[in-house]
Order: C-alpha cells, then structure tokens, then sequence
C-alpha cells in the first residue's frame, strides 16, 4: 500500500476507481475546464456548419414558431395570454422552453453519442453534459436579445399591459441556472438508461412534446382552476415559466411556496441523477 502511494507520487493524474456512488469530484471536472470551453465551441459551430444562414437559425426558429403559436392558439382558438400581447406571450414561453428542452435532448444522448470517445481517452465523463448546458446558455443568450427587442416594442407601444417587477429582475438568472440543472438531471437519468434500453429515446422525445403542454408555454395557469393550477405547479418548469412571465410583465403566478419547491424537486432530482450517472459510468462500453 505505501509502495502504490509512493508511485501516485510521481504521477499528475491518477485515475482511481470511485468510492462511492455519489462523488461529483469537482475539483477534476474544474481541472478540465479547457476541454469543456473546447467541447462547448464545438457544439456551437457544428450544428450550423455548412448552413447558409449559419447562426441565423437561432433568431428564424423562434420567430416562426411564435407565428404559429400566435396564429393557432390565440387568433384561432382564442386561449387567453393572460393579458399580455400573443406575440410576446408565446416567444417568452418558446425562448426559456427551447433552451430547457435542448439541453435535456442533448445531454440525454450523452453515453451514446460520446462512446468512441469514452472509450479511448480519460476525463470526467461529467464534462459531455455540463457543456451541453453551457452552450445552451450563448444560444439563450442570442435568443433573449431577441425577446429584448420585441419586449421594448410592446413596452413603450402598449400602456398598462407590460408591468415589469423591477426588483425581481435579479431572479431571471437565477431561474435560468435552475432550469439548466433540472435539464441537467433528467438528461443524465434518461442517458443512463438508454445506454441498456434504448426505448427511452423514443419515450423521451415524446415526453418533452407532452411535458411543453404540461408547463404554461402555450397558454397561462390563470386558465385552470386553483386545484389544478396547484397540481400543474408540481412541475419545476410550469413554476419557473410562470414566474419569468410575472417578473417580466407583471402577470403570472409568483409564488415563493412553489419556488422553494421547485428548487428542492430540482437538487434531490440532480443528487440522484449523479447517483445514476456513477453507477452507468462504470460499466457502459459493455452495454452501449
């Protein structure tokens, strides 16, 4: 035993098998922090490689998406927008929900797509999906500039429709990192299972679908009755969308019960997550 800590001596890196399930090591992700800003550029240059109108898609894919909402939810069915303008209504709801639903699709293929790589070189296997997020995060951050523009219109064009809550402002970064690590965990988990069972896949890209339904993107939670409205809000995502739309016009819940909530759903679900993903780490190559 003396003679093996005498040898890590002389080494920079010395990799251990992990003690225990849950064992995020930290201070080696940080330590490849390199790799991750690396990983993350690739994800931005690949998708819109060889495209014509390159980074462009970030602004076209929300715009006509918010079109469509606008023109079949609220000018042909009528639902209500809860006093705020349709257009704004459906691109705050689409800007935050594609970020959440890209980082959950994306770091849910994590073992699979990244297994020639796993296979043959050593690094924290935690650093494929944390710079799935981070670069989910320079795409909101595109978008948002957007949402911006459209948001100051209607800001200075309309009087008494948009109300921002100025001092909760501060919150909005907070609620984005929040939803980062919900998409985090839930992808990890999904990722750890469909390395065995890949009809996780299939059953993932129908539950994101389901789940835009289940989280106030397409029509507000005034429209339910309270009973619903409370058990609607058991979803994270439902309670951080209707309070990004409160913090920014002043209509929507905000509800500090639900909040705290949501955070605690959100840290158990990625304590777990981590649990799941230590546990598939170990043995994947024989099963992917």
């Amino acid at each position: 035993m003396q003679d093996k800590e005498k040898d890590n001596k002389y080494w920079d890196i010395v990799v251990k098998p992990k003690s225990s399930f849950f064992e995020l090591n930290l201070k080696e992700v940080w330590a490849y922090k390199d790799l991750i800003s690396l990983m993350v550029r690739r994800d931005i240059t690949s998708v819109y490689k060889q495209t014509i109108l390159g980074p462009l898609w970030m602004f076209i894919q929300p715009i006509f998406i918010t079109i469509i909402y606008t023109f079949t939810f609220s000018a042909s069915a009528g639902l209500s927008t809860d006093n705020i303008p349709p257009v704004l209504f459906y691109l705050i709801g689409q800007t935050f929900w594609a970020y959440f639903s890209d980082c959950l699709n994306k770091t849910s293929n994590t073992f699979i797509s990244n297994a020639s790589v796993f296979g043959k070189v050593y690094f924290p296997r935690l650093v494929m999906p944390l710079s799935v997020i981070i670069s989910g995060l320079v795409k909101l951050g595109l978008q948002v500039s957007l949402l911006l523009v459209v948001y100051l219109y209607y800001y200075f064009t309309t009087t008494g429709q948009i109300q921002p809550q100025w001092p909760y402002f501060i919150l909005l970064p907070v609620f984005v990192v929040i939803i980062g690590f919900f998409s985090l965990s839930l992808g990890i988990i999904f990722s750890s299972f469909t390395t065995k069972y890949r009809d996780f896949t299939f059953l993932l890209g129908f539950a994101v679908q389901l789940l835009m339904f289940l989280s106030f993107v397409t029509f507000p939670a005034s429209m339910f009755s309270p009973l619903k409205q409370k058990l609607l809000m058991c979803n994270p995502i439902a309670t951080f969308m209707e309070a990004i739309k409160f913090v920014l016009t002043g209509h929507g819940t905000f509800s500090v019960s639900y909040l705290l909530s949501a955070l605690v759903v959100t840290i158990l679900l990625f304590f777990f997550s981590v649990i799941i993903f230590n546990r598939t780490e170990r043995s994947f190559m024989d099963t992917v």
